[in-house]
């Protein structure tokens, strides 16, 4: 039996072990066993963060596919089948971003029948107000000019009447001339247009139609001489609201007019 459990049992001996251990100084009783006071107890010791669950990889982004505006609208115009469903084709199509800005969709005026087709550049103020191609002073001169030959786009027979369009039916802003990648998005609109009125001639007013119809500027220089588009006869002019600016060219323009009274009459 060691020496602590005998003074255990005996109380006397016990006390005297106790003052004897205060007579050297023990004042705290320590146990058999080391403490340490920096560990907390169970009770704080900070919680284990819960458990996440593995995130689920994050869904992969496809952008939206593109969508090519001269394929699209080739295929709108290749389903019309009348002009009137070319005009409702046309009103819809939203890719074209002169639609934002103008007031109307500029489709065509005068005879669907008539013999000629006369394609212009693009709407302006006026136009685009009243809905219909060529009202404004270069309308009112083309309409005098044409007239000066027997032509007129109010003329119920068709071989007096005109028909009128531009390559553009909205109206660029400023009135600048249509960029190449907005003459493209509607050429496929106005070669459909052609073929549903299927003219005996074409008579195009400036660079944008002559561009759109044949890949090539330069309507000084073409303006009266006949060429081919789309398997019909062609004839270059220049725009009326060029010969407004440039009164002392009406003299050429009155020369391409004869050209085109002899072919009408050469082919009638």
């Amino acid at each position: 039996m060691g020496i602590g459990q005998e003074i255990a049992g005996d109380w006397h001996a016990a006390l005297a072990a106790l003052a004897w251990q205060v007579d050297l100084g023990v004042d705290e009783v320590i146990g058999d066993t080391a403490i340490d006071r920096y560990e907390l107890p169970e009770t704080n010791r900070p919680a284990a963060p819960p458990a996440v669950a593995p995130r689920a990889p994050a869904p992969v982004m496809q952008d939206a596919p593109q969508v090519d505006p001269v394929e699209a609208a080739r295929g709108i115009a290749a389903r019309a089948t009348s002009l009137e469903a070319l005009r409702e084709a046309l009103s819809a199509f939203d890719l074209c971003d002169l639609k934002k800005g103008a007031r109307n969709t500029v489709f065509a005026d005068g005879n669907p029948a008539a013999r000629v087709l006369i394609l212009g550049e693009a709407p302006g103020r006026e136009e685009d107000i009243e809905g219909r191609p060529f009202v404004g002073r270069a309308g009112q001169l083309l309409d005098r000019m044409f007239a000066a030959i027997g032509l007129a786009r109010t003329a119920p027979d068709a071989g007096a009447a005109l028909y009128i369009t531009n390559v553009m039916p909205w109206r660029p802003p400023g009135n600048r001339d249509p960029e190449p990648a907005e003459v493209a998005m509607m050429r496929p609109f106005v070669e459909r247009h052609i073929a549903l009125m299927d003219p005996d001639v074409i008579v195009v007013m400036g660079n944008t139609p002559l561009f759109a119809l044949t890949g090539h500027k330069g309507i000084m220089r073409a303006h009266g001489t006949w060429t081919k588009a789309l398997d019909r006869p062609l004839l270059p002019m220049v725009h009326p609201a060029y010969l407004l600016r440039n009164p002392i060219a009406k003299r050429e323009a009155w020369a391409d007019l004869l050209s085109l009274q002899a072919h009408l009459r050469a082919n009638g």
